[in-house]
């Protein structure tokens, strides 16, 4: 894939010398949308993002995303699969 985002940092934007290639399937964090997705896909510039819950993709700007550190995505992983097993999600 073709496209940079940020390395994760402290919440501040990375320099553009720093530019990361993002992969399938990584978490990131759309700072445009304030939303947490995967990453889908890449088309016209743009990066696919779907919700770590599943649901519909959306189109982000590569510029403002960010890697997600592996403990913050699990957090709102857990708790949805939590959910479902209490039948409050399907």
């Amino acid at each position: 894939m073709n496209a940079t985002a940020r390395p994760p940092t402290s919440g501040e934007p990375a320099p553009a010398e720093s530019a990361y290639e993002l992969r399938l399937g990584e978490t990131v964090e759309d700072a445009e949308h304030r939303r947490i997705g995967k990453v889908m896909g890449l088309v016209g510039g743009y990066v696919q993002l779907r919700p770590i819950e599943g649901g519909r993709e959306w189109d982000a700007d590569p510029k403002k995303l960010r890697l997600v550190p592996v403990g913050e995505a699990l957090s709102p992983a857990v708790a949805i699969a939590n959910a479902r097993s209490r039948g409050g999600l399907w």
